[in-house]
């Protein structure tokens, strides 16, 4: 499949984040992608799935929500990776620019969170419905999205590791929040991180079907 593949600054207010773009020639949907507490855009589990959508025509993004600066501190302090707020505005910002047409054209926008980047995805989805328009949570933390939750009106899709009880507790939890607009599937004999063989491709398959269901127009 012909694709084409490019590092860019996307310009959110006074920050500029590196995000890498795989487009392919006539994507039918763009998938943004939050990465967990302490990871970045390449994050190994992250491309794996990216890649997996780019097989099913469908544009990735993949991009560090912090600076580098503001990495550094996090990477001393881990305070920023936890504050929910400060990721979905950026992620907020992110879709906006991907709704100028830029770079994927008008195609519809997809969110793709892991761990804690799955409750930003789902904050920003609150305050993006008309933009955003399909969600898959990785494993995620669903409940720290807070009040968001019960304002998410975008299909929601929630993945987790069938022997990862705490996180499977905490995604029922937030499903009840969901209502109709989630979905909890288990992948089984899956732990957290999705390192058991053929887990994380049972993600990639479950996300890209979910992902083209309902950005394909």
């Amino acid at each position: 499949m012909d694709e084409q593949r490019s590092t860019v600054m996307v310009p959110i207010g006074e920050a500029q984040l590196p995000a890498d773009l795989t487009l392919p020639a006539q994507p039918v949907g763009v998938v943004l992608f939050a990465h967990g507490s302490g990871s970045s855009r390449h994050s190994p589990r992250n491309v794996s799935v990216a890649r997996t959508l780019n097989d099913s025509g469908l544009a990735t993004v993949l991009v560090d929500l912090l600076t580098p600066v503001e990495d550094e501190v996090d990477t001393r302090t881990a305070e920023l990776r936890f504050d929910i707020g400060l990721l979905a505005s950026r992620l907020a910002g992110i879709v906006d620019w991907l709704a100028t047409g830029r770079p994927a054209g008008d195609v519809p926008i997809g969110l793709f969170g892991a761990s804690t980047g799955a409750a930003a995805a789902l904050v920003a989805a609150a305050s993006r419905a008309d933009r955003v328009a399909a969600v898959v949570s990785r494993g995620g933390r669903p409940d720290l999205a807070g009040d968001a939750l019960a304002q998410v009106r975008t299909p929601t899709l929630l993945l987790v590791g069938g022997l990862d009880e705490e996180v499977i507790a905490l995604n029922e939890q937030a499903l009840a929040e969901l209502g109709e607009a989630g979905e909890l599937r288990v992948i089984p004999g899956a732990t957290h991180l999705f390192e058991e063989p053929g887990t994380l491709e049972q993600v990639a398959d479950q996300a890209a079907a979910w992902f083209t269901a309902h950005l394909s127009r």
